[in-house]
């Protein structure tokens, strides 16, 4: 194995070759096989940029019937976006009709599927089919399917999302319950709700959303709460017929709003997460704040709601009516641990029995899984399973040594805060492709992160984690098995930057004596 010879500086990169490839690059990027795994924001995205390059030998596995993603998965009352949607948007593809400044979750997956269709994503995309193991073997990726078939790939993107595994509650008799119990990422739409006592447990922004759209529609509602959050009040305007015909004729207007929502979630917001004392966070405290007290009428419940944290340790929840629905008079806010479920509902530590029709478990996911269950076997049959076992850790969020030609979007300690995850996306696929096509010139290699760069990168990672609101004293899913934030603990401004490329030193190449790639 041999060490990619630094051509720049260290520290710099070099720019982006784009010049027309040559003739034995393009047979080489037509040949390379490039499996994707997922279908959602981020996989759509990468089929597309790598089509785009050249790289048309490529596979899509998804484990659904359909692409979306989050967006498919998730289909719980309320559900919307809590970015602006001209931002949560392709930059090569801003859509002048969107209903509202937040959409709502069934118009964004909409947007994916229409996007798939117009860039004939579709045709590349294997759907209900899951990926249960990747071996990397002889220079190539082996790939087993659920159904029992198998593929190879030189380049593996795993696009698998982070909120993709429910995360259930350990709740002693859950089993028992006689009504409908579910997930909210998997809701049940053959129950209906209207006229029934509802039970939700837990208020992130999932449960936040739920109690918005249902508290007018059931008998009760019972929002059981493990620990409040903070809200933020937002204004969700529909977008008039006036504006949505001065998008259609005028796309830079749609881009105006786009980079001012950029700019205000970026300098307003995201730069500031890494100091827990940044002035700039004392202010949306301070909002907060003001919002639950000029919000909450009844002193016993307004303290109920209050959190003992600061605002932005957990990822703070966006609501316009979360304040106003909890104060409904067929709405409860049950703040006694819950004890047990029983068949007819759930028993509080006060030995209350809170009779419930319908059981919603608004828990969140397990965001430390990442690419798993899939097992995954690098150089020398290392298993990441192995390799996280302390918790999962990938260099600048994307790639892991020993591992090679495997890569990660939204991976560990990618950005996962309150802004578009569509950039992020999208940074780290051109990142990747030009990682990628560093080894164009040399024959068909294998690329990996070195060892000594990716312990660089934790090392500072987990340094500048100890300083961020995240771990400024609350427990929230930011938070990993060692106590430290997981996710990206420096500005955002350096993400982009990092992203601009590769540092190619960072880097390992090993020669793979195959003619797959490229014929002479």
């Amino acid at each position: 194995m041999q060490k990619v010879d630094p051509p720049f500086a260290p520290g710099h990169r070099g720019p982006m070759n784009h010049s027309p490839p040559s003739k034995a690059t393009a047979k080489q990027r037509s040949k390379a096989r490039v499996a994707v795994i997922g279908a959602g924001m981020s996989g759509v995205l990468a089929a597309i940029e790598f089509k785009r390059a050249g790289y048309t030998n490529l596979v899509i596995y998804e484990k659904g019937a359909s692409v979306g993603g989050t967006w498919r998965e998730n289909t719980y009352p309320g559900i919307c976006c809590d970015v602006p949607s001209h931002f949560y948007s392709y930059s090569f593809e801003l859509n002048p009709e969107w209903s509202h400044r937040f959409s709502p979750g069934a118009e964004i997956r909409a947007y994916f599927e229409g996007i798939a269709r117009r860039y004939e994503i579709l045709p590349l995309i294997q759907f209900e089919t899951e990926v249960q193991g990747c071996r990397f073997d002889h220079g190539r990726w082996h790939l087993a399917l659920a159904d029992g078939k198998t593929d190879t790939a030189d380049f593996v993107i795993a696009a698998t999302g982070v909120l993709h595994q429910p995360a259930l509650p350990d709740l002693k008799g859950l089993d028992s319950f006689e009504g409908p119990a579910f997930h909210s990422a998997r809701w049940d739409h053959n129950v209906a709700i209207e006229g029934r006592r509802l039970g939700v447990v837990g208020t992130g922004s999932s449960a936040v959303q739920i109690v918005s759209a249902s508290v007018d529609s059931v008998q009760t509602l019972n929002l059981f709460q493990r620990t409040p959050q903070w809200i933020t009040p937002i204004d969700n305007p529909a977008y008039q017929d006036e504006e949505r015909a001065e998008f259609r004729k005028n796309p830079e207007a749609m881009q105006a709003i786009r980079e001012e929502a950029a700019q205000a979630f970026t300098d307003g917001f995201a730069n500031h997460l890494v100091d827990a004392e940044s002035p700039v966070l004392a202010i949306i405290h301070d909002s907060c704040v003001a919002n639950l007290e000029s919000s909450v009428r009844d002193p016993i419940l307004r303290e109920k709601l209050r959190p003992d944290y600061q605002a932005t340790c957990k990822r703070l929840v966006m609501s316009e009516g979360f304040y106003e629905a909890i104060q409904r008079p067929n709405a409860n806010l049950i703040t006694a641990s819950i004890d047990q479920v029983e068949p007819e509902g759930i028993r509080t530590s006060d030995g209350e029995l809170h009779p419930l029709d319908i059981l919603v478990l608004a828990t969140g996911f397990r965001v430390e899984d990442f690419v798993r269950p899939m097992q995954v076997s690098g150089r020398g049959g290392t298993l990441l399973d192995e390799v996280w076992r302390s918790g999962p850790k990938a260099y600048l969020s994307i790639c892991v040594p020993d591992f090679p030609n495997f890569f990660m979007l939204q991976g560990p300690s990618s950005p996962v805060g309150n802004f578009s995850l569509i950039e992020v996306a999208e940074l780290q696929v051109q990142y990747i492709l030009e990682l990628i096509q560093s080894l164009e010139t040399e024959g068909p290699q294998a690329i990996s992160v070195s060892q000594d760069a990716a312990t660089r990168y934790e090392s500072d990672r987990q340094k500048a984690a100890r300083k961020t609101v995240w771990a400024s004293g609350c427990n929230s899913w930011y938070i990993g098995k060692d106590g430290l934030p997981i996710a990206w603990p420096f500005t955002f401004d350096r993400f982009r930057e990092e992203m601009e490329g590769p540092r190619l030193q960072d880097f390992e190449t090993q020669s793979i004596h195959s003619a797959h790639l490229i014929e002479e």
